[in-house]
């Protein structure tokens, strides 16, 4: 990753923060982004700690498309390129169908999804000219039925569509789009959700990760870092299981 300039969204916290700390070390000049101004600053220091080519931090709302064109505008002003973009930036929300109102089902794909699309578009012109890449957050429930996510899953099942499209539509111009798909990881978004009142656990056990515990952190940023690196220059539009044999069946 040395030289390059990776943009991270969804970086105050989680998965993007360790992503976001991880290309930093690895040589990337990292542009971190979140609605959590706050914390992105913290994060932002802390990766000032372990790299030498520095951080930028730039809040940002994942649910606004001016927004999402504003942070592309601003990376690319004071950095002059883009090579990587990874969009981790996203909302979790469990409820049974008949319970999740019109507000809760537009938010999820409009920070899940639409928040995605308007990202790539935003940087896709800066990745054609860089040959860069897209890593795309999605989830285990966009690959298969988690009860009681019906919003969540249609936004990561969307966000996989997006990635495959993506990728064929660029491939010519040398852009790889690839997506990533976890189990349930160890942080504060998981955490802070919980199981409505009433479910059927039978359900939702079905599809538990096969080797036990949750994710870190940690093991998805290395599966980032690999799909946005030299190493998987032949690899694109997939949507790669990081589920702990989640999906396997």
């Amino acid at each position: 990753m040395q030289g390059r300039i990776a943009l991270v969204t969804g970086a105050a916290s989680g998965i993007g923060r360790a992503t976001a700390k991880l290309l930093g070390v690895r040589g990337a000049r990292v542009v971190i982004a979140d609605v959590n101004a706050e914390a992105l600053g913290k994060v932002r220091k802390d990766i000032d700690r372990v790299t030498r080519a520095g951080c930028i931090a730039i809040p940002f709302d994942a649910g606004d498309a001016a927004s999402c064109r504003q942070l592309v505008a601003e990376t690319i002003a004071a950095t002059g390129r883009l090579d990587v973009l990874c969009n981790i930036a996203g909302i979790m929300d469990w409820g049974p169908l008949d319970t999740f109102d019109d507000a809760r089902w537009e938010r999820m794909l409009r920070i899940n999804l639409s928040g995605v699309f308007h990202m790539c578009r935003a940087a896709m012109p800066h990745l054609v000219e860089s040959k860069g890449t897209i890593v795309n957050m999605s989830s285990a429930a966009g690959l298969v039925g988690i009860p009681y996510t019906t919003a969540y899953c249609a936004a990561k099942a969307g966000v996989n569509a997006l990635t495959k499209s993506l990728a064929v539509e660029f491939a010519a111009a040398g852009v790889r789009v690839n997506a990533i798909c976890p189990t349930g990881v160890k942080t504060a978004m998981h955490g802070s959700v919980a199981l409505p009142d009433g479910v059927d656990m039978a359900l939702v056990m079905r599809n538990a990760p096969k080797l036990g515990d949750l994710c870190e952190p940690e093991d998805i940023a290395e599966a980032v870092a690999f799909l946005a690196s030299d190493a998987a220059r032949k690899i694109t539009g997939i949507a790669l299981p990081v589920d702990a044999g989640q999906t396997a069946g």
